[in-house]
């Protein structure tokens, strides 16, 4: 995998107003719930500042002149500011988290389908262990900044303020000199809040290597295990693994010095409040009661900012994330149905190539210039060495990609103006690679499609000779393949893709090396299914193994993503070209002496 796909594109400014903007979207929908947190934040915040000034007045009124009526009154109420502190601030974070879960979801929704959207080339240039984490690590980063309590935030800013109005009310020299060490810290917590930043970007794009490192290396553990490379990417692992640690230990160093730093600025501004309130405490000029209130309003004062690097960190963590997951839904869709697509009712299954060109990056043309016409039901067949462009011809068909120059037509329409999900729901491909997913056989055959019933899957089924094996699993249609259909053979994975295909009705049929992976008893099932099949449908045919398609009802030979020669069978062998040597190199029995150049374009 090539290195600048392991790389993190630069991302926006340290806090981008924009993305919160956008994040509000996403909570727009539970406004309700939203509002009604910020809501009990004020009153969370006045039920808490309330407490240290009854206090005040318990210790000033009632202490002082021992009245117990009133002392009983004071502790009644502190108990009262206590509950309601508790019952609102309960409100305020259940009603956050319902906010959370509900437009987390939505936005995990919204990024799976855009997915779904995106062009087979982004695929090619991002690796899917990357794109697995932003939509799960990167939006719970997003979901333990909701949970960590991001509203509380401004709750804290609220009492905060608060505390600082009522204890210059009470005493302005006493809370002069209480905050006298606050500057210091606020220039500091800024200073590590503009480094901790970028070590959060770090850390986000380190974790993102580590998935894509595994999912790749997890997806071909078998070809690791053959040839012996465990030792190997074990050690590249190790290397990835200690890159994030190390990020890690770095975003831990700057937490821990902003704990300490809070800490001590904590201890120091209360002992210089106690040295300076108890001289004027004993001067007369300051009332014990005050004194009392204002120990309590430094230590709810000091308990957000203690809080604050935890809070900071998860934030920090969560606006990377944040910006992340918008970066990947601003990827542009470039394969896109126009604003009004072409969906016909039925499709005939003529195929047009008109003088197409197409390269995968730049001016590198894997297809020169070709050009060539399938009838409806015309069975046709593409042969060529490997890179020669065949696989692309099926690609380009079903609009993976658009070309540069020239037009692909399907029943005389540009596929560029077709449906892309009708153009493809007309188009059954069948690859030798096939990919099953995770759930009965089915649903593998039917992909979950209502309008295919269970009698079409069977039918479908039966026709490409796959029901017989079917009805000897021990639950039949239901029985549950595991990850990519590994409890099945090779050929019974191919038969299932034919059904799959067949079940779909295709006009036009795609099959790229179909039987070139199954045994010579399931290839005789399948040719034998398609032979009924093929009747009534366009069929392009792509393989190496030229016994396959010699009675095609005609073959492109490709070359060097040229069409060189068009042809039957017996037509191309007397014609002793680039088919004929293609033939007697499959055939001879001294191939060695038989060569014709390499393909100057590697095939996708």
């Amino acid at each position: 995998m090539r290195q600048e796909t392991q790389r993190e594109e630069a991302l926006g400014k340290v806090y981008d107003l924009a993305l919160l903007r956008r994040l509000w979207r996403y909570v727009r929908p539970y406004r309700g719930q939203f509002f009604t947190a910020l809501i009990c934040l004020p009153i969370t915040s006045a039920f808490l500042l309330a407490q240290p000034y009854i206090l005040k007045l318990a210790v000033d009124r009632y202490i002082a002149h021992a009245d117990t009526h009133g002392l009983a009154i004071a502790g009644l109420l502190y108990a009262g500011a206590l509950i309601g502190e508790f019952v609102f601030f309960y409100w305020q974070y259940y009603a956050t988290m319902l906010v959370a879960q509900e437009s987390l979801a939505d936005l995990r929704r919204d990024l799976f389908a855009h997915l779904q959207e995106l062009p087979a080339s982004f695929f090619e240039r991002n690796p899917v262990g990357r794109l697995v984490t932003r939509l799960t690590t990167d939006v719970d980063a997003i979901n333990e900044a909701f949970t960590a309590g991001t509203l509380t935030i401004f709750m804290d800013a609220l009492t905060l303020l608060g505390i600082v109005v009522i204890m210059l009310m009470l005493n302005l020299r006493l809370a002069l000199v209480t905050f006298a060490l606050l500057p210091p810290l606020l220039l500091a917590l800024n200073f590590f809040r503009v480094r901790s930043r970028a070590v959060y970007r770090v850390i986000r794009e380190r974790i993102a290597r580590i998935n894509a490192f595994l999912q790749e290396t997890l997806s071909g553990i078998t070809v690791v295990q053959l040839f012996a490379q465990e030792k190997k990417l074990f050690a590249e692992f190790e290397q990835r693994n200690r890159e994030h640690r190390d990020a890690n230990h770095l975003s831990n160093v700057y937490e821990a010095t902003l704990f300490s730093m809070v800490e001590a600025v904590s201890s120091l501004s209360l002992a210089l409040m106690l040295w300076y309130g108890a001289g004027q405490v004993g001067k007369g000029t300051v009332a014990l009661g005050t004194l009392v209130a204002f120990v309590e309003y430094l230590q709810k004062f000091f308990v957000p900012l203690r809080e604050f690097s935890t809070k900071y960190t998860t934030m920090q963590s969560a606006m990377t994330a944040v910006e992340r997951v918008f970066q990947l839904l601003d990827s542009p869709v470039t394969i896109a149905s126009r604003a009004e697509p072409h969906r016909p009712a039925q499709v005939q299954g003529r195929i047009t190539f008109d003088r197409v060109w197409f390269a995968y990056k730049g001016e590198d043309w894997v297809l020169r210039d070709v050009s060539f016409t399938v009838e409806p039901g015309e069975k046709i067949a593409l042969v060529g060495a490997t890179g020669a462009g065949k696989t692309t011809i099926s690609k380009l068909l079903n609009r993976f990609y658009d070309i540069q120059k020239g037009a692909i037509l399907v029943d005389g329409v540009d596929v560029r103006q077709w449906d892309v999900q009708t153009l493809r729901r007309y188009i059954g491909v069948v690859l030798q690679d096939v990919f099953l997913f995770v759930g009965d056989v089915a649903t593998n055959v039917s992909l979950g499609r209502d309008e295919i019933t269970q009698a079409e899957v069977e039918r479908a089924a039966r026709y490409v000779n796959a029901d017989r094996f079917i009805r000897r699993l021990p639950r039949g249609y239901a029985e549950r393949l595991r990850e990519r259909g590994s409890n099945l053979s090779a050929g019974q994975r191919q038969l299932l893709s034919f059904a799959r295909a067949l079940a779909y009705n295709p006009a036009i049929l795609i099959l790229d090396e179909a039987t070139s992976s199954v045994d010579p008893e399931t290839e005789l099932l399948i040719q034998d299914a398609l032979t009924k099949l093929m009747v009534g449908r366009t069929t392009l045919v792509i393989a190496h193994r030229l016994s396959t398609i010699q009675n095609a009802d005609r073959i492109l030979v490709m070359h060097k993503g040229q069409l060189r020669e068009i042809g039957t069978h017996q037509e191309l062998i007397e014609r002793r070209g680039i088919y004929w040597r293609l033939y007697r190199l499959q055939y001879d029995s001294h191939p060695a002496v038989l060569s014709f150049d390499k393909p100057e374009a590697k095939e996708r």
